[in-house]
């Protein structure tokens, strides 16, 4: 008879809890996400990007010398995604959260969400990893706004270390979601109380 060496987790056993994954383009969230949320008995994959793409008129996008029209409708994005996920949670279900949060957005989005337990996971495989994938995708993410080393050297620099960073370069997908039901219950979780939304 073999033993299964790592009993499942928590949220593998259907506790409901939300899980925010960050990362830049191309780091491997959608992915992740959709994987992650695929392991889980009850669970949501909320692609914060969606509020982004619900405005049809008056839309600002993020670029570096973005206007405060988009840091506003940025914000707004998160305590939609924030409010979403207390909602699944509510109502049993595990919620997988991905999006884009760098620097100071990450604890305003943290401290939006009420549910507990609450995750964070951060993508951060290295520069020629985040360049190979972002070749191999059927969509461009980075272009005159926004290159691979000038948006990672920005994420790394201004995001807090908060919750669980893997370095994803050399792992597939399928081993970067097993990392994160391994680690993420003792390592991922954070207290955004002290935050401020």
């Amino acid at each position: 008879m073999t033993v299964d060496p790592t009993p499942p987790s928590p949220l593998e056993q259907g506790t409901p809890a939300v899980v925010l994954i960050t990362g830049v383009q191309a780091a491997g969230k959608s992915t992740v996400a959709q994987l992650l949320a695929e392991r889980l008995p009850r669970a949501v994959h909320l692609r914060g990007d969606l509020f982004r793409k619900m405005i049809v008129a008056g839309r600002r996008e993020m670029t570096p010398d973005a206007e405060p029209a988009a840091l506003e409708q940025l914000r707004l994005r998160h305590r939609l995604t924030a409010s979403v996920a207390d909602e699944y949670v509510r109502a049993g279900f595990a919620v997988v959260a991905q999006d884009i949060v760098i620097g100071e957005e990450l604890p305003r989005l943290l401290a939006a969400v009420h549910s507990r337990p609450l995750f964070l996971v951060v993508l951060a495989p290295d520069v020629a990893s985040i360049a190979d994938r972002e070749a191999g995708r059927g969509k461009t993410a980075y272009g005159p706004a926004w290159g691979v080393e000038e948006l990672d050297r920005l994420f790394r620099a201004e995001t807090p270390r908060l919750g669980l960073w893997l370095d994803t370069s050399r792992q597939t997908p399928e081993e970067t979601v097993q990392e994160i039901l391994t680690r993420a219950w003792t390592e991922a979780g954070v207290d955004p109380a002290p935050m401020q939304a």
